[in-house]
């Protein structure tokens, strides 16, 4: 008997349990939608999109209604939409216990705004993929002009360096190696605001102080641009000191293992 006992009395206990479960089960789902908890990731505080702008854009696409009950919430379809967006490299959306709901995002880093021949405007990131220019924010990276053909459609680095045919037509792996090197460079990324493609195929740098042109010419490997960086490094520190920023009005590296420059036309020592 105090077997049965024990079994009528556990049983009890678990109906009473299934039963506020189900209780609660049922409050959680008709009460009204919470606002998510969102989680950013970036590398900078240079990003493409924060936290009101994403929950806003979910607002304004009626992904979720903060009037409609939580049952009604698609985290699947919410997670789906979050990873089209171009400056989002991954993203998480999950329901937690009591209703609420969390969305972690992971941005990617800009390091090259670039402006193409055919009037369109794009980013390129530390992965060298591309991201679509957002209404919501310009980041602050160094600008690309000039005759680049690539487009906002175009294969990302990553595709052209593995295929022969896009590399020799596409330029966008070394715009990539060159911008790469500069925002990852204390000293470069201070002094060099733009990137400039020529008709003939050389990439001009132009400082943000100083006039000078600097004449980077081609770019095709990660040593070949580490090579004439370092160079140019050398003759900042070393030359610019005692030479001023004024007498030189073109720095060209070409030329494997030396630094040509080009006198100001008219500069004296005494300017």
């Amino acid at each position: 008997m105090k077997n049965w006992g024990k079994i009528i009395l556990w049983s009890c206990i678990g109906m009473l349990v299934l039963t506020l479960l189900i209780l609660a089960n049922a409050t959680q789902s008709n009460r009204a939608i919470n606002a998510p908890e969102i989680h950013m990731y970036a590398a900078d505080e240079h990003v493409f999109l924060t936290k009101i702008e994403l929950n806003n854009l979910l607002l304004t696409r009626k992904l979720y209604d903060p009037a409609s009950p939580n049952n009604t919430l698609d985290a699947g379809k919410i997670e789906t939409y979050i990873a089209t967006l171009s400056e989002v490299k991954q993203v998480n959306v999950y329901k937690q216990l009591g209703g609420d709901w969390s969305i972690d995002v992971w941005l990617r880093r800009p390091i090259a705004r670039i402006f193409n021949r055919h009037d369109e405007s794009f980013y390129l990131d530390s992965e060298g993929e591309i991201v679509r220019s957002t209404h919501f924010h310009s980041a602050r990276t160094v600008v690309v002009s000039g005759y680049i053909n690539d487009r906002i459609t175009s294969p990302g680095v990553a595709e052209i360096i593995n295929n022969d045919s896009l590399k020799s037509i596409r330029k966008l792996d070394d715009v990539y190696r060159i911008s790469n090197y500069v925002c990852n460079d204390p000293l470069m990324r201070s002094l060099i605001g733009q990137i400039h493609l020529t008709k003939q195929g050389d990439f001009i740098l132009i400082p943000i102080v100083g006039e000078q042109k600097i004449v980077f010419g081609s770019a095709t490997t990660e040593q070949e641009v580490r090579q004439k960086f370092e160079k140019l490094k050398v003759f900042y520190k070393e030359a610019i000191p005692y030479e001023g920023w004024n007498k030189y009005e073109e720095i060209n590296l070409k030329y494997d293992k030396q630094l040509v420059c080009r006198k100001r036309k008219g500069f004296t020592e005494e300017n």
